[in-house]
């Protein structure tokens, strides 16, 4: 299995960006999607997961209202669509896999079994 995630890149505060992330290897769509975000000196820590058929989808209350996450089964692609960034959203961004159906601890690292490259977004304010 692989995940390539991009998208990245460095925006002033209030801008958007969309990550993508591109999987193989697996049935894309009998697996749940999720993307988490580290910051220098922090912990790794979840950002949002979607379902595999797309109809369930779960964002931590930081960036409720600002990111929506998204896939496209037909591509094998999972996106994360970032508007009014912040200085605070700085940090890496990866996407991983979850066997699991997101209904409890979908926001726990240890609920997915394979992890993209991962993808640096850097917003100046």
């Amino acid at each position: 299995v692989q995940l390539q995630a991009s998208g990245g890149g460095l925006v002033q505060a209030g801008e958007s960006l969309r990550l993508s992330c591109a999987a193989s290897g697996r049935t894309f769509s009998s697996y749940a999607m999720g993307w988490f975000r580290q910051a220098p000196g922090k912990e790794r820590e979840f950002v949002a997961v979607i379902s595999g058929s797309g109809s369930i989808t779960y964002v931590a209350d930081s960036v409720k209202g600002r990111f929506t996450i998204s896939r496209d089964n037909a591509n094998d692609t999972v996106y994360l669509q970032m508007n009014g960034l912040n200085p605070d959203d700085t940090a890496v961004y990866y996407c991983a896999s979850s066997p699991y159906y997101p209904a409890n601890y979908y926001d726990s690292l240890d609920q997915y079994d394979y992890w993209g490259q991962g993808t640096q977004v850097t917003v100046s304010s």
